[in-house]
């Protein structure tokens, strides 16, 4: 199938995915989640059960609750890395990754028009089996968001918000567990392709250590 400028070949999808932490405040087109849904139903799981279940949050309340939860998930966390900054140089509060990710916790996040929640539902695959099945449809949504203009992230901060509120907000029931957020909207501004280490510095020939 040939493709378009409205359908990017694969691999720049890939080679371009990233995450975006400013997002616009502008509602993103129904036809166009469905899509990025689409997508993650496509992925592999284990044996096809399909364990996933997506929940769209759009609605303005529980988004704000949602990025207050995440807030306070951060400065839990932040307080932690910044009394082990000096046993784990990469926690430095003054890191520009660090502080990036600050900016995305206590203010972008509250600007996502939608925050699309991958639970599993233990009902149909239990919980330490459930990797495999959920996070490859995890990808398959932000590869899709890419491919369609819009800027995403996965995040696992929000679910850690103090008293269980996150699960509250969306009113789980015991057996549907949250295991990632992707905010999705359109980006503030495009970014250029990630930094990756070259695959050499990662891969082995045959066994490990052989340079491949």
């Amino acid at each position: 199938m040939s493709t378009t400028p409205d359908q990017p070949a694969f691999f720049d999808v890939v080679l371009h995915q990233r995450a975006y932490r400013e997002l616009r405040p502008d509602p993103v087109p129904e036809a166009l989640i469905e899509q990025i849904l689409r997508a993650g139903t496509h992925a592999p799981s284990a044996m096809n059960k399909q364990p996933w279940h997506f929940v769209v949050v759009q609605d303005a309340e529980q988004r704000r609750q949602i990025a207050e939860g995440t807030a306070a998930a951060w400065a839990a966390y932040a307080a932690s890395a910044s009394s082990s900054a000096a046993a784990h140089p990469a926690q430095d509060r003054e890191d520009p990754l660090f502080l990036e990710a600050e900016r995305w916790a206590t203010q972008g996040l509250a600007v996502a028009p939608v925050v699309l929640v991958v639970c599993g539902d233990t009902t149909l695959m239990p919980l330490e089996e459930m990797g495999s099945s959920i996070y490859p449809a995890a990808q398959n949504i932000l590869l899709a968001a890419a491919a369609l203009g819009l800027g995403s992230l996965m995040a696992s901060l929000p679910i850690y918000a103090p008293d269980d509120a996150f699960a509250r907000v969306l009113a789980l029931p015991s057996h549907i567990v949250p295991l990632a957020t992707l905010p999705v909207g359109y980006p503030v501004r495009p970014l250029g392709r990630p930094r990756r280490e070259a695959i050499q510095t990662r891969t082995s020939r045959d066994r490990f250590g052989q340079p491949w």
